[in-house]
């Protein structure tokens, strides 16, 4: 099974129909999209999924808000919201949904807030909420944090002792940052600076005990990189491709 989380920049614009097709070429079984929007390129994004047999969606869009950055869920299998006592307060930018998949699990989709938001926090808060008081089975949370450890996720200092010590507090429930865990120290970075140009790691995805061992493998790739010679060709963000061994 390969999951493909990815933040597609300001509902996809212009490019959906490059997005859909790079999609496409990564031959996803479900798919987390964050910055999707209840706009018409967005919306075409999702028929394109469906045509290419991601036909079960759920969404967190808002037509009454079509330039409201939100998310998507896409998936082979029939997929069920899932609500948690604890999940972030913010509905737009968090969805968790049960996969009826043949390795069942359930995938919470996330795009945190940046901290100049300040709503940061407490999102970041109720998310490792949900992972201490997890009784679901098998289970990863993905998407766009804004958040890495300092150091190693940045070429330049951006990261805190709070945003690392959210990562700590996951591994220390149990959910292991599924690159991190397959590559130990290796630098990878999955979105740039517009002025610095420094990079930073803040997509990720974290794998629960009863899922870590069918994970096979965790890679970021860039969008439209190879055929023009520039990663930000189809978004300012690198995609995320889970592989997870169904037996």
């Amino acid at each position: 099974m390969r999951i493909v989380a990815w933040n597609i920049r300001a509902g996809g614009g212009r490019r959906v129909d490059a997005v859909a097709r790079q999609l496409a070429r990564w031959a996803p079984d479900v798919v987390a999209r964050s910055e999707f929007r209840a706009t018409a390129p967005s919306l075409a994004l999702a028929r394109a999924l469906a045509a290419g047999g991601l036909s079960h969606q759920l969404t967190t869009a808002d037509p009454a808000r079509p330039g409201t950055n939100a998310l998507l869920v896409a998936a082979r299998w029939p997929l069920r919201r899932v609500r948690l006592r604890a999940e972030p307060g913010e509905p737009g930018r968090w969805l968790a949904a049960a996969v009826d998949a043949p390795l069942r699990l359930v995938l919470g989709a996330m795009h945190v807030p940046n901290r100049a938001s300040g709503r940061k926090y407490p999102f970041l808060d109720a998310v490792l909420a949900c992972a201490r008081r997890w009784r679901l089975g098998p289970a990863l949370l993905v998407g766009d944090t804004n958040s890495g450890r300092r150091g190693i996720d940045e070429e330049a200092p951006a990261f805190n002792t709070r945003e690392e010590g959210w990562i700590d507090a996951l591994a220390a429930c149990g959910w292991r940052d599924a690159f991190r865990h397959l590559r130990a120290d290796a630098r990878a970075y999955t979105w740039y600076s517009p002025n610095g140009r420094n990079g930073f790691r803040i997509d990720q995805a974290f794998v629960n005990a009863a899922l870590l061992a069918h994970l096979e493998e965790a890679a970021y790739l860039w969008g439209g990189a190879a055929r023009r010679g520039r990663r930000d060709t189809l978004s300012d963000h690198a995609a995320l491709l889970v592989d997870l061994a169904e037996v």
